[in-house]
């Protein structure tokens, strides 16, 4: 059945894509942000798919360098902040929306503004660049750090900033439209690309689902493939929506390893 699935992408890698999520789907979700770690083996077979496939990329809320550092493999393609910054093979920075950049400070401000009252709570906060996330996971009282996040997030929106809610995390961003999707589209117009795959387990990598449908619709891909990580924390519409469903990091894994066997 694995394999039946892959065929899409795993029949021709050299005119593939396979794009995934880093926290979540290669790395376990853990308490701490910093702490999270991605598998030796998952590392290796990146690296494998490299050498074999037309692009292999990670598209994570983290910022593109920390993405990289994460995953440890300098021949692939990271979209850091969901699709604003893109870092491909051997560039020593990432390229960057300006508008995005631009709101720094004030996301910065805003965020610190709230952190004395939040630490109290036991919320964590994670420097993502232009984005601030806000962890409750691992809070004294979940619920009443939960409760009190949606009163910062109320006020990040009075303020002009924009908000996205995630498996116990809220992000502060700025006003600018971004998404994994945009990230897709990039990486799947590159003309060597005809058939593309992507694996997730939260509510952005939907955005990134829905650029693939769009893409084929559009005659852009012959095919892609939607793999769901699915999780006790993740919506609904990871299984919903996906073409092949499999559970944890673990079911990713196998993921990886599938298509590197062919």
């Amino acid at each position: 059945m694995l394999a039946e699935a892959l065929k899409p992408v795993a029949d021709r890698p050299e005119r593939s894509a396979v794009l995934c999520d880093i926290d979540g789907t290669l790395a376990p979700i853990v308490e701490r942000a910093e702490q999270a770690r991605v598998p030796p083996e998952a590392t290796r077979l990146l690296a494998d798919l490299a050498r074999r496939y037309a692009v292999v990329a990670c598209i994570s809320g983290r910022s593109a360098l920390d993405a990289r550092r994460l995953v440890g493999v300098g021949a692939i393609a990271y979209a850091g902040a969901h699709g604003a910054e893109l870092l491909w093979p051997g560039d020593r920075s990432p390229a960057a929306l300006p508008e995005f950049e631009r709101h720094r400070g004030p996301v910065r401000r805003f965020a610190e503004a709230q952190d004395g009252e939040l630490r109290l709570l036991g919320v964590r906060m994670e420097d993502k660049g232009p984005i601030v996330a806000l962890h409750w996971r691992g809070a004294p009282d979940e619920e009443a750090a939960h409760e009190r996040l949606r009163t910062v997030a109320s006020a990040a929106e009075d303020d002009g900033l924009a908000t996205h809610w995630g498996r116990k995390v809220l992000e502060i961003r700025p006003p600018v439209p971004i998404s994994k999707a945009r990230a897709v589209d990039v990486i799947v117009a590159r003309p060597e690309v005809r058939a593309a795959l992507f694996g997730g387990d939260d509510a952005t990598d939907l955005d990134a689902f829905a650029a693939l449908d769009e893409a084929v619709a559009a005659g852009e891909l012959e095919a892609a493939v939607r793999v769901g990580v699915a999780s006790d924390e993740g919506p609904a519409a990871i299984e919903q929506r996906a073409d092949l469903v499999v559970r944890g990091t673990g079911g990713f894994l196998a993921v990886l390893a599938a298509l590197a066997a062919v």
